[in-house]
């Protein structure tokens, strides 16, 4: 994570982190906020299922582990993730964790939510994020261990990295994402290796910029259930006919 490093050559202190991440309830406080919305402790306490005086308590240990930041307006505080990294990181660690047992209907059903189709942080996750990936390569519009042809002028990247096309960037701006509007601070495009799928979904900006354009067409809209999101039929025709995603992305 971009924020455990000092700067001054010290090593990372990775124990404290994990500490801050692994109790249970701290663990719930930052999946709850993985969706990259901001929200206020009384919530944080439901999701959690602790008490007032005990999510604050929470809450300083992450603030201070500086996991979470929290926003004042008036008198009400909001806490989010501190930086998209954190969410990579609780992606990251569902990939080798074990999983939790399913003791009711209720469980069941949002665990298969959240595996056909969750926000990480700002982007699209699960089978339905894996899909429009693998269709934006299909395509040819991304390109695998490149860099943004904005950024051409840079060396060549790591696995993590992606190239847009020429055509990518068209039929993009087409759909009305602009990728020369990504900040040039942050790599535009990246992956994130799916914990359930096993395979990437597209993150980072362009990721981010892409399922707020899915959010906007009315094709994505989201579940009751924290990070859970559903396709709308229109969400099914659409990515269909210009991504080639099939519905059985929910199978």
């Amino acid at each position: 994570m971009s924020q455990s490093g000092t700067g001054n050559g010290a090593e990372a202190d990775i124990a404290g982190v994990a500490a801050a991440i692994g109790e249970p309830s701290r663990a719930r406080v930052l999946l709850a906020l993985a969706e990259g919305r901001a929200l206020p402790a009384s919530a944080l306490a439901a999701e959690a299922g602790v008490s007032a005086s005990t999510i604050s308590e929470h809450l300083g240990k992450l603030l201070d582990a500086k996991l979470l930041t929290v926003e004042r307006d008036g008198r009400h505080r909001y806490y989010r993730l501190a930086t998209p990294e954190v969410a990579t990181t609780l992606e990251w660690l569902s990939r080798i964790a074990q999983p939790l047992p399913v003791s009711s209907l209720r469980q069941s059903t949002r665990a298969a939510a959240l595996l056909r189709a969750r926000l990480c942080y700002d982007h699209l996750a699960g089978r339905l994020g894996v899909a429009v990936m693998a269709g934006l390569v299909e395509h040819g519009w991304l390109v695998e261990h490149g860099w943004l042809v904005a950024e051409a002028s840079e060396p060549a990247g790591g696995p993590e990295r992606y190239l847009v096309t020429e055509s990518g960037l068209a039929e993009l701006a087409a759909f009305g994402v602009d990728v020369s509007s990504v900040p040039a601070r942050r790599p535009s495009v990246r992956y994130c290796l799916d914990w359930a799928e096993r395979r990437p979904h597209l993150a980072g900006p362009l990721g981010g910029a892409l399922a707020t354009r899915l959010f906007e067409l009315g094709w994505l809209r989201r579940g009751r259930a924290r990070r859970v999101v559903h396709l709308t039929e229109d969400g099914i025709a659409g990515l269909g006919d210009i991504f080639g995603v099939r519905a059985d992305w929910a199978s």
